[in-house]
């Protein structure tokens, strides 16, 4: 039986169909959008690594300068040289297929290359990826224009981790240090959520078409759902305070038994980065510590803790499939990382009768489903088959982007996936029911 075509090609996309000045353009900007985001970073900041899922700054860099060289310009640049064949080995994330790696919670004990030199590596690779696609013929530039955006997008996801790691970072340090002075959103009284229906029978997810998408949002597939109702809008940190306040972190009966275990574990009694004075709750951001604001999406909680709120709240967390069939028909808008709020922001208002608002951006929203593959998938032969299948085992998937997602990079297709313990990302709530 032969795969589907879905399976053992990468996905097509506009810019390998486009002109060899849009393709340099585009990649030219992604490229200087993860430098632009450490223009306020010092030397220091860019080395350390405060936990073993957290990467400094300047291997991000690295890891996505790594990731042209060897899929792209050690196999197809003619004459090509790396800059030098130990980043081989230190920049391999996990792809075993490519060789062996340095251990990742070892990352923050290296202090070579520096800083400077790995901006070095990136120059050197930049200018060896326009040469290739300056140099492509019109037949290669087709399959090049895959990889190249395949690369983008994912120098994109860790331009997203570049902003929730150095949060971490710079949280483990008691003088709040700031990190961008970021913009400061008008603080509103969101209006009671309200349920937004849908009638469910057999639907169509996964996507479909000529643009980018990860392989695992393929193939696209019919799903049947019961008739389900989505909440409008997201979870806010007053809503989550009452849940506190309320005895949630309290006692076992709300909460799953690795989660509590998890919780007990680990003393939570908060989000991460909430900070209790006197009586009052102070929450760190990227803009530095300030009071918590009840208005705003609650964010950086596990998926344990949003099932436990929603049970609280006498609800559940959407089927990956009923957030997507809603999220079809909502355009692609939000806070994302280019609005530099750099946090979640209120909802000002909202369409007493329209569809669910806040969809995209502010926070990544988990959902009930399990990380699995879906119906028909099949890895892409090679070590860019290892990009997500492997990981399909003990995660949940997320919707939706965060206030530290590129805005081009979010879609209703995007399954983002993390242990249901994490809560470093900018991971928050929408209830179901």
């Amino acid at each position: 039986m032969s795969r589907p075509e879905t399976a053992t090609r990468l996905p097509r996309t506009g810019a390998a169909d486009a002109s060899r000045e849009t393709l340099r353009a585009r990649y030219a900007r992604v490229r200087s959008a993860s430098e632009a985001l450490c223009e306020t970073l010092e030397t220091e900041d860019y080395v350390v690594q405060s936990m073993p899922d957290v990467s400094p700054t300047r291997w991000h860099l690295a890891h996505t300068s790594w990731f042209f060289e060897t899929f792209l310009l050690e196999r197809r640049l003619e004459g090509y040289r790396p800059l030098d064949p130990a980043y081989n080995f230190l920049f391999n994330s996990y792809y075993n297929q490519v060789g062996e790696q340095f251990s990742r919670p070892r990352r923050g004990l290296l202090t070579r290359p520096t800083v400077r030199q790995v901006f070095e590596y990136r120059a050197h690779v930049d200018r060896s990826m326009l040469e290739l696609i300056d140099g492509a013929s019109e037949a290669a530039l087709d399959e090049i224009g895959r990889l190249v955006e395949l690369g983008l997008q994912h120098e994109q996801q860790h331009q997203e981790l570049i902003v929730t790691d150095i949060k971490h970072v710079l949280a483990a340090n008691p003088l709040h240090p700031v990190f961008r002075q970021a913009l400061t959103a008008p603080e509103v009284v969101p209006g009671r959520s309200r349920w937004v229906p849908h009638e469910g029978g057999l639907c169509w997810i996964g996507h479909e078409g000529d643009t980018f998408a990860f392989d695992n949002e393929t193939p696209r597939h019919r799903v049947f759902l019961e008739r389900f109702e989505l909440a409008s809008r997201l979870v806010t940190c007053g809503e989550y305070l009452e849940f506190m306040r309320d005895g949630g972190y309290g006692g076992a009966e709300l909460w799953l038994s690795d989660g509590w275990d998890v919780v007990a574990a680990n003393r939570w009694k908060s989000p991460l980065y909430w900070i209790e004075r006197e009586g009052e709750w102070f929450e760190f951001t990227l803009g530095g510590l300030r009071e918590v604001r009840p208005a705003e999406p609650v964010c950086h909680v596990s998926y344990f803790e949003a099932d436990a709120f929603a049970r609280w709240a006498d609800a559940r967390l959407p089927l990956e499939a009923e957030w997507e069939v809603v999220a079809a028909d909502v355009p692609v808008e939000g806070n994302f990382v280019e609005d530099g709020f750099f946090h979640p922001i209120a909802l000002a208002s909202d369409d007493k009768k329209g569809a669910p608002r806040q969809m995209f951006g502010d926070v990544w929203e988990w959902t009930a489903s399990a990380y699995q593959p879906y119906p028909g998938f099949r890895a892409p032969e090679g070590a860019l088959g290892e990009y997500n299948a492997k990981f399909m085992s003990g995660k949940f998937v997320l919707r939706g982007g965060s206030c530290a997602t590129p805005a081009d990079h979010a879609r209703a297709t995007y399954r983002n996936f993390f242990p249901p313990e994490s809560r470093w990302q900018f991971t928050g709530i929408r209830l179901a029911r």
